[in-house]
């Protein structure tokens, strides 16, 4: 449970605020997955933001660690939402359901690595 505090009328009040969740998902493409379609896979998925109420942010990138740790998964993708009960409600969103549909009709991923926490303050 996280709290925000404002002050009304010169008196601090506090107010229970549902704390965001992070969803984290890697992707392993395929070796013969094509720049332009995991460019089209990455625009799609930055669109969910737009089409689906709850989601705080996106971002995108490739990684770079030197561990050699990776197992092969190249693509993160991160989605803020405004609460695990936002997250809950784009599970089945229609929209998300399109994008699992797009990726099935590319078929150009290895692997999948999802992950989702609340960000301790």
């Amino acid at each position: 449970t996280c709290y925000r505090t404002f002050s009304q009328t010169g008196s601090t009040q506090m107010e229970v605020v549902p704390p965001t969740l992070r969803h984290i998902v890697l992707f392993k493409y395929r070796a013969s997955a094509l720049p332009s379609e995991i460019e089209q896979v990455t625009e799609a998925f930055r669109a969910l933001q737009h089409r689906i109420t709850g989601i705080q942010s996106f971002e995108h990138g490739v990684n770079n660690s030197p561990e050699n740790k990776a197992h092969g998964f190249t693509h993160i993708y991160t989605l803020t939402f405004v609460s695990a009960a936002a997250r809950d409600a784009y599970l089945p969103h229609p929209a998300h359901e399109a994008f699992g549909a797009l990726l099935h009709h590319l078929d150009i991923l290895e692997d999948v690595l999802v992950v989702d926490y609340v960000p301790f303050p």
